[in-house]
């Protein structure tokens, strides 16, 4: 677990580090604070974000009767740009696409190795996965910080999986994500909240995850030192429901991270999670670092 305690000691420091920054600044408000996923931006301005998720396990739930196992370590890296323009003038609409890179390592191999992208046979894939168009609204004019974000996965690949190793879903993924917050008397604590539904479709051969809808509903409460500065705990839980392809699964996890606002215009948060139970599932962490420029 060297990997793991390695990466847990550089997140630590960079809390440290953001949180020192954090200290000498308390201007009143900032992308971070204000402009959560739930609110939209304004017509002419551009919203980007570059979001990179790492996942490696070395247990899973596929053993005898959905018994824990030990297995040679697979890691799956998603690299993902999101990229909106307002359109408008009352900030409830907002169009751009998805694009999403991924890289897989499995059988043993280092969770490092996601990014040698050498392609080789039996234990590593990388390439564009699927773009999606996509499109964010406020349904409700006087509630703005409820949002719903609706995009349509095409996929890239052709071959969900090629000697073994899985690169992603074969299959047009239909996303639903409904965001909602609240900030607490005294800009001090926020509460934020999330459910993301995706039905899966497509030929029921190509993908094991088509004829099916996954909810993941997830809940984030943070803490703002200031307000260029915060940390969060986190708590998702996601459900794949069967609907005609006989493979249904769950998992439930627990974290937390940091955002920081570098800039007027940048922030960056990272996040860290633990899958702490599921059911036909791996039992993997994930970190996560990502970049986003509202300007």
């Amino acid at each position: 677990m060297k990997f793991t305690k390695n990466i847990i000691t550089a997140f630590c420091l960079l809390l440290t580090v953001s949180f020192a920054f954090a200290q000498d600044d308390d201007d009143q408000g900032s992308v971070i604070q204000t402009l959560t996923p739930s609110k939209l931006i304004g017509k002419g301005q551009y919203d980007i974000k570059w979001f990179n998720n790492l996942y490696t396990e070395t247990k899973d739930l596929f053993g005898p009767n959905g018994e824990e196992r030990d297995i040679p370590r697979n890691t799956f890296f998603t690299s993902t740009l999101e990229a909106y323009t307002g359109i408008g003038n009352n900030k409830r609409w907002n169009i751009g696409a998805i694009l999403e890179f991924r890289s897989n390592a499995v059988g043993g191999r280092d969770a490092l190795d996601v990014f040698k992208f050498d392609g080789e046979r039996g234990s590593a894939r990388s390439g564009l996965t699927s773009i999606a168009p996509s499109v964010k609204f406020v349904p409700l004019k006087n509630v703005n910080n409820f949002s719903i974000q609706s995009s349509f996965f095409i996929p890239l690949v052709d071959n969900e999986t090629e000697d073994g190793v899985f690169l992603d879903q074969n299959g047009f993924i239909w996303q639903n994500r409904f965001f909602y917050d609240y900030t607490f008397p005294g800009n001090k604590f926020q509460i934020f909240g999330e459910l993301n539904s995706e039905l899966n479709f497509g030929d029921e051969e190509d993908s094991f995850a088509n004829d099916s809808l996954r909810l993941t509903p997830g809940v984030f409460f943070s803490y703002f030192p200031s307000s260029k500065f915060t940390v969060l705990a986190l708590a998702q839980h996601s459900e794949l429901i069967d609907l005609g392809n006989d493979f249904d699964q769950n998992f439930t996890a627990l974290g937390g991270g940091a955002k920081y606002q570098l800039t007027k215009e940048l922030n960056i948060e990272a996040l860290y999670t633990n899958f702490v139970r599921g059911d036909r599932t791996g039992l993997g962490e994930t970190f996560n670092i990502g970049l986003r420029a509202v300007f």
